[in-house]
């Protein structure tokens, strides 16, 4: 079971930026890799994930905005948050899925992002 370590959320104003950080206790080589958010009183959802093969999903409200990537050499994932708005405070989770598994197993301990106005 890989072990998930978030890092890089805190305060950041409107137009902002943030660089969330997953450090994996696994190779992740052979994982998919993600990124969920919950906003309090709010359901968890996902935000970006990136395939063992790099390719990539967003979800609609962060296109153009966030990125993610991975680096297999240091088992980390990174979510990099530009042009940041007051909807995209919440808790951010990192999440892991084993190649042929159908659910992410996973989970990160979560990192706080708040953005004010």
């Amino acid at each position: 079971q890989a072990q998930l370590v978030e890092s890089g959320g805190g305060l950041a104003q409107a137009g902002g930026s943030l660089r969330l950080s997953c450090a994996a206790s696994v190779r992740i080589s052979g994982y998919t890799m993600a990124w969920f958010r919950q906003a309090s009183g709010k359901e968890r959802e996902t935000v970006a994930t990136i395939s063992w093969s790099g390719a990539t999903y967003f979800e609609d409200s962060v296109k153009g905005r966030f990125t993610i990537s991975r680096d297999n050499t240091r088992n980390t994932v990174y979510l990099q948050m530009n042009s940041l708005k007051p909807e995209d405070t919440a808790v951010y989770y990192c999440a892991a899925k084993r190649l042929g598994d159908g659910k992410y197993g996973d989970w990160g301990q979560g990192t706080q992002v708040t953005v004010s106005s």
